[in-house]
């Protein structure tokens, strides 16, 4: 099937382009983007490239002439001989009722590429009846190798809307209307009404009191503390449609201009990315003015048998945890010690496996230098002992969600009294 050569738009306010000259001749054989012809407009001139590999046949016009944008000019076919088969351009570009429609500029879908046959209207930034001004971006259109801001090209106000968002365009066709002056009608249409004049433009209605017609929202541009940040229209709107903060990016030092696969990168930093819930630390510390642990670890001893003096710790803090069953860890000369504690007597204590799980950690410094610890919440609560003054500090340092704060009162109450007056435990 041969490939159209079209006039394309090298702007949005231009309707025709100039020849200048055809740098290939009919039945030249040519390859995809080689340079067809140079074509000339107010702003510019370039060369037009070949869609594909084959031969320049059906040539429609020559060097010097004016052709409207989207008409096909010529075709690259299979072969060197022509078809005779150029469809003459639409004097209609973009169906409807032509009656129906407001007098104005006419926008067309212009072509990115040469091999473009359409073009996908990603957003409108501007609504019916808004006022527009030449530098203005109407509209965002994308093709498979790109995305791009188009322009208004003219000063006036949107009269016609003649495609939806997401709908494809054909190159040329006309997708919009913009008129001198503020239209009484606008009008509204999709390119799914096709020509059928019942159903190919739907009347303006004039909105209620204090409301108007819904506008497309323009996107801003996105800042970091760096400046603003280079990523293609596509991957802004997807952006900002998914709530990604590109400045993440920017903060991993991604290269710019950001495109629509780097999203994944940020969608996969930001699934690597552990938020830990904020849990209070508690922290309080009690001062006894005697330590009565040492006589009744020795009465314990000599009365109870019980002659692991760490055990009689661990079961003073397990009875102030007010637990049937607790593990409890005990610290002291660089040594840990777990033991299974039962609410009955202290000989039910027994040493454990010191990779247990504790209910409660005991950290014995008494024996140190140490005076005050603010060490940070661990796995469990924990509970320190330091001399003080002659006497005695205890130490409660824990997580939020270990301890309420009246369970952490209560423990360091009751262990308090127990090391202060250890014969409580017997009563």
């Amino acid at each position: 099937m041969p490939h159209e050569v079209i006039m394309p738009a090298l702007g949005m306010a231009q309707d025709t382009g100039k020849i200048v000259s055809w740098l290939k001749s009919s039945g030249d054989p040519v390859k995809a983007g080689e340079a067809l012809f140079e074509v000339e407009t107010d702003k510019a001139v370039m060369e037009v490239e070949s869609p594909a590999d084959g031969y320049l046949t059906d040539v429609q016009a020559e060097a010097g002439a004016d052709v409207p944008v989207g008409q096909v000019i010529a075709l690259v076919s299979a072969t060197a001989e022509g078809s005779a088969t150029i469809a003459k351009a639409s004097t209609n570009p973009g169906g409807g009722d032509e009656t129906l429609l407001p007098e104005g500029k006419a926008v067309i879908m212009p072509a990115l590429g040469m091999a473009q046959d359409t073009g996908v209207i990603v957003a409108w930034h501007k609504g019916l009846g808004d006022p527009v001004a030449a530098g203005d971006i109407l509209f965002e259109v994308e093709t498979d190798k790109a995305t791009m801001e188009v322009e208004a090209g003219v000063d006036g106000f949107v009269a016609a809307l003649l495609a939806q968002e997401t709908e494809a365009a054909p190159v040329g066709d006309r997708i919009a209307i913009i008129s001198a002056k503020a239209p009484a009608h606008p009008v509204q249409r999709s390119l799914s009404d096709g020509d059928s004049l019942k159903s190919a433009v739907t009347p303006y209605l004039a909105p209620k009191a204090k409301t108007k017609p819904q506008k497309v929202p323009k996107m801003q541009a996105i800042k970091s503390s760096n400046g603003p940040i280079l990523a293609s229209p596509k991957a802004r709107r997807l952006a900002l449609e998914q709530e990604l903060d590109l400045n993440r990016l920017v903060e991993a030092g991604h290269p710019q201009p950001f495109h629509v696969a780097d999203l994944e990168v940020l969608r996969t930093m930001l699934a690597q990315t552990v938020k830990t819930p904020a849990t209070p630390s508690r922290r309080m510390t009690a001062d006894l003015p005697t330590d009565g642990f040492a006589e009744f670890a020795q009465w314990a001893a000599e009365n109870a048998g019980i002659k692991d003096a760490n055990a009689v710790l661990a079961g003073l803090a397990a009875a102030s945890l007010g637990q049937e069953m607790a593990i409890i860890i005990v610290e002291s000369f660089g040594q840990s010690r777990a033991y299974d504690v039962p609410v009955s007597e202290f000989s039910s204590i027994i040493e454990t496996k010191d990779d247990a799980a504790p209910d409660l950690i005991l950290r014995d410094l008494r024996m140190s230098r140490v005076s005050t610890v603010n060490l940070g919440v661990e796995n469990a609560p924990v509970l320190t002992l330091t001399q003080a003054n002659g006497g005695l500090c205890i130490t409660l340092e824990c997580a939020g969600h270990h301890l309420s704060a009246n369970a952490a009162v209560s423990l360091l109450s009751e262990f308090a009294g127990r090391m202060e007056q250890p014969l409580r435990q017997l009563l």
